[in-house]
């Protein structure tokens, strides 16, 4: 049980992380880091549970955590983290939002 509830939260963080490094490196998408990280970790857990659901579920399924397993969720989330922020990013760009002041 705890597996897939640490799984998760690493998801989480890694998509947070995420977002704010394609925020960083793509400034004309930049939602600035409160937002990055809020599109971060919403991408995350959905990047993580798509990952987990097209290759069998890695440690939700077996409830352990191995390094294999951490590993995969943090690329799932971080991936996930930085997917979804730069699509609201592109879309925010496209509706005129331009960069996000801070």
């Amino acid at each position: 049980m705890f597996g897939g509830i640490l799984g998760l939260i690493i998801q989480l963080i890694a998509g947070a992380v995420g977002g704010n490094i394609v925020g960083a490196a793509a400034k004309q998408l930049d939602l600035g880091p409160v937002w990055n990280s809020i599109a971060g970790i919403v991408g995350g857990g959905i990047g993580g549970q798509i990952l987990g659901a097209v290759l069998g579920g890695g440690a939700a399924a077996t409830g352990g955590l191995d390094i294999g397993s951490i590993i995969e969720q943090i690329a799932a989330g971080g991936v996930g983290g930085g997917i979804l922020m730069a699509i609201i990013g592109f879309i925010k760009q496209a509706a005129g939002g331009g960069a996000a002041s801070r």
